[in-house]
């Protein structure tokens, strides 16, 4: 069981035609722009949703994908390396004191889907703008997590293995966005950027795909049977990467202040369902070792402790409520048991066992790669 935050995925962009931004010096490069601004418009016209391509059209041209989400993945794992090879030979034409073009032509633009004022009913999509290249790997990467994060989400009804893999790639995207990529960029203190553009955020979103991966195993181990003692300390290891998200997401926003405050309730939501997940499998322990004295103070605690936490989102608060009901009948046969079986003494808080965090997924590394095919603009 599982919560989401829809639409992290839903990022629009405006067109952006490389051959008439930079001066090509050769046929080679000026072919080499116009693949990239044909990669680039395929994202373009199937994020904005303006593509007129039928479904079968589409899994034709993606080599029989039949997944929305993998044809998407296609599309960016194509685009990227292109990409990041532009990027690569201008930073080269920077440090040669070789301008490649004008930054008053480079208007690159995309729109977020973690701010709180993402649309507005009057002006539509609200974009960012940034005339600097390094925007466009940053928020083509993040996009790029966000569409396997996605394809995970869809597979998890079907192969939890591929589902907790494509999670980990997702984190790893996102790892390689943090700690590579988005802070080394020059501060631009008067343009408003998304949060996808911030450091913080990314690490965030490492940090969520890391717990949705661990939830996966964590639901695979439950249909294997694994013992209530495994399975309280992998569902309290989710608690803790969604912790540590939380941690960083509200330092982030003191660096971005319109990040959704949605995004942050989403996090505390799934927080408290895994915690309270924990709680059940630690207490189903406690009475398999015969205290159910423990047991029954432990539901107590989860119990009480989850009306710190009421989510907005009403299928949040359904899956919450589900779970509360779950452990509160659990509660009552303990109850009920004790009183007329065991009378076995409550400990009271300070000498109750609480759950411990195992952490057994990690990110699977991701690099850039790079065509490595020479760009030459004229000076």
């Amino acid at each position: 069981m599982m919560i989401n935050f829809p639409g992290i995925a839903k990022l629009k962009t405006k067109q952006v035609v490389f051959q008439e931004i930079f001066s090509a010096a050769d046929p080679a490069t000026l072919e080499q722009l116009k693949e990239l601004s044909s990669k680039r418009r395929a994202i373009e016209v199937s994020i904005n949703e303006s593509s007129y391509l039928t479904e079968a059209i589409a899994r034709e041209m993606s080599g029989g994908l039949t997944s929305r989400y993998e044809q998407e993945i296609q599309k960016l794992e194509q685009y990227l390396p292109l990409l990041y090879n532009l990027v690569c030979h201008l930073n080269l034409a920077y440090r040669n004191s070789r301008g490649a073009y004008s930054k008053s032509d480079l208007k690159i633009a995309w729109s977020s889907s973690l701010t709180s004022t993402c649309f507005t009913h009057f002006r539509g999509t609200k974009y960012f703008e940034i005339d600097d290249l390094m925007f466009e790997l940053g928020m083509v990467l993040f996009l790029y997590g966000a569409m396997l994060r996605e394809r995970a989400l869809e597979l998890l009804q079907t192969d939890l293995v591929q589902s907790a893999t494509l999670f980990r790639k997702a984190a790893g995207v996102y790892q390689h966005l943090a700690e590579f990529i988005l802070p080394f960029l020059r501060p631009k203190p008067a343009i408003k950027q998304p949060p996808e553009y911030v450091a913080g955020v990314a690490s965030v979103m490492s940090l969520l795909c890391l717990a949705e991966a661990q939830a996966v195993t964590a639901k695979k181990a439950e249909e294997k049977g694994n013992t209530q003692s495994l399975l309280s300390k992998l569902h309290y290891g989710v608690r803790d990467f969604l912790r540590e998200a939380l941690d960083v997401l509200q330092s982030a926003s003191k660096e971005c202040k319109d990040i959704s405050s949605s995004f942050m309730d989403f996090i505390r939501s799934s927080e408290m369902l895994h915690e309270l997940k924990s709680y059940k499998y630690l207490a189903e322990s406690l009475m398999n070792e015969g205290k159910i004295g423990g047991a029954i103070g432990v539901l107590r605690h989860a119990l009480t402790n989850s009306e710190k936490n009421t989510p907005k989102e009403e299928s949040w608060r359904l899956v919450l409520k589900q779970v509360k009901e779950e452990l509160t009948r659990l509660l009552q046969k303990y109850e009920h048991e004790n009183d007329f079986v065991w009378r076995e003494k409550i400990p009271n808080h300070h000498d109750l066992p609480f759950p411990q965090a195992t952490k057994i997924v990690s990110s699977i590394p991701y690099f850039l790669r790079v065509t490595e095919t020479k760009l030459v603009f004229k000076t």
